[in-house]
């Protein structure tokens, strides 16, 4: 018989809540409250979260009725070593709704040790409604209630200076923190006649005293684990319906907020203290373009290519004798090279990547990435090819025939084994290649994928200006029509 999942049958130690997290789903609960808990093991950062339900249908009552105790799951390589680890998370002390309990919600900024916000509301999350009031009870957008939050905390503490919160948002958009300041700060102006007298001083204690910081989070989670729950839950001895699971790799880039010192960003959060892969920087972008880079990447042209050689799998084709070589040529030969960071950095995150490809515990599709392939090619392998091309004055062959790979599987049809080809994309783009492919002549098809410079490629215009990438593309095309795909593969790599 299981045993129930709550304070009174398991530990659960009681921190200083500190941190007011907006969102109660599997990533903030597998990611920032189990950093979190790290932080509180391993450098005494005596924190705890109070989560906040973001919209008016969550889960903050499951979480309650188990007291906020959860374990997370987390699998995958560490230094070549298969990682598959059960932890009890603690640091979460309790879960409110502010469309059930709004006075609760504005009760948190009373609270003096309050300090962080931090937030994963959806790309969606980080906008801002019009329609949203000071007197709504809660206002419906994120930042609505957030700026509602912070008026109540203002007039608590008398406009304090030292009362202000540092606030970490999560969702994955580029310069999330920006984004969320723009808000904030339309909510400022838009309601600036209920604010009164108090307006200025309210407008500066939010732009002096409050640091919104820019964030780049990364751990692929997958979430409840239902095919394991039963051997889970065995393991455990405990009914827990909250078990989050996710892959083991970690990193969290924090960019400090202009007017909040570096230096005293690492002190209030000593991730650093906790062995933690958190980086407290000044600039967020070199990260966010490494990622991009050299994890979105290889996976964008990887896939094709894997695909049309009979290979169904990420980690199968890292593993394969053929791929593999060509997965590495295009990640370390290739897009380092067009990167800024030292290299030795770039080193050791590649490796990381390839680590969380060939994970043991997760059967990743290829074809789960082909989704919008033209879209992720000009947005993570594109500015690759230019910036290659730039620098070495040649064309980067491997990062072209996976160009070439995506407008071969575009084509549609079967695979040699009789494995069905079915792209999918903007319905535009599929008439476009549809159109081309009837023509059966291979350069007018690059030339028209090319071209596209409205429908795909955007600011980077006409592809068919680049010196040789027509050629080149039409090559490959041929190359994977007339030998297989594999057979232009070890070309490339001979």
């Amino acid at each position: 018989m299981l045993k129930e999942l709550n304070a009174q049958t398991a530990q659960k130690r009681v921190f200083t809540e500190r941190i007011i997290q907006f969102g109660e789903g599997n990533f903030l609960r597998c990611f920032i409250d189990w950093i979190v808990q790290q932080m509180n093991e391993q450098a005494g950062f005596d924190s705890s979260v109070v989560v906040v339900q973001p919209i008016e249908r969550g889960m903050v009552d499951m979480l309650n009725k188990q007291d906020c105790l959860y374990h997370v799951n987390l699998q995958g390589l560490i230094g070549g070593a298969p990682v598959n680890t059960l932890t009890l998370v603690d640091s979460v002390s309790r879960a409110l709704s502010p469309y059930a309990d709004f006075d609760a919600f504005l009760a948190l900024a009373e609270q003096p040790d309050m300090r962080f916000v931090i937030s994963n509301t959806t790309e969606a999350g980080i906008a801002f409604d019009p329609s949203c009031r000071l007197t709504d009870r809660p206002a419906a957008s994120y930042p609505g209630k957030l700026t509602q939050l912070l008026w109540h905390r203002f007039k608590a503490f008398g406009g304090d200076p030292q009362k202000g919160f540092i606030i970490m948002p999560c969702e994955l958009i580029f310069l999330n923190g920006h984004h969320l300041r723009e808000c904030i700060d339309q909510y400022v102006e838009l309601w600036r006649e209920d604010f009164g007298t108090d307006y200025e001083a309210f407008r500066r204690w939010v732009s002096e005293s409050c640091y919104v910081c820019a964030t780049l989070v990364d751990r692929i989670v997958p979430g409840f684990p239902r095919k394991d729950i039963d051997a889970i839950q065995a393991k455990l001895g405990y009914a827990d319906n909250m078990v989050v699971q996710g892959e083991a790799f970690h990193l969290w880039v924090i960019e400090t907020a202009p007017n909040l010192p570096l230096e005293q960003l690492e002190r209030e959060f000593p991730a650093n203290k906790a062995g933690l892969n958190v980086v407290l920087t000044h600039n967020e972008a070199p990260y966010h373009e490494r990622k991009v880079t050299l994890l979105n990447g290889p996976h964008t042209v990887l896939s094709p290519v894997a695909y049309l050689s009979g290979v169904n799998i990420v980690r199968d084709a890292c593993q394969h004798p053929v791929i593999g070589r060509y997965i590495h040529k295009v990640q370390f030969d290739e897009l380092m090279q067009t990167l800024n960071l030292p290299m030795d950095e770039l080193q050791q995150f590649a490796k990381d990547v390839l680590e969380r490809f060939e994970n043991p515990y997760v059967d990743h599709q290829v074809t789960s990435i082909m989704l919008n392939s033209f879209p992720k090619y000009q947005t993570r392998d594109l500015p690759g090819l230019k910036t290659y091309l730039e620098r070495r004055g040649t064309l980067p062959k491997g990062l072209v025939l996976g160009l070439a790979a995506i407008i071969v599987y575009y084509r549609g049809g079967t695979r040699a084994d009789g494995a069905p080809i079915q792209p999918n994309d903007d319905p535009r783009i599929m008439q476009l290649l549809a159109d081309l492919w009837q023509t059966a002549d291979t350069r007018h098809v690059a030339e028209g994928v090319l071209a596209a410079k409205e429908l795909i490629w955007g600011e980077h215009g006409d592809l068919n200006a680049i010196p040789g990438l027509t050629d080149m593309v039409t090559a490959f095309i041929d190359s994977i029509l007339a030998n297989g795909m594999l057979a232009t593969v070890e070309q490339i790599l001979d």
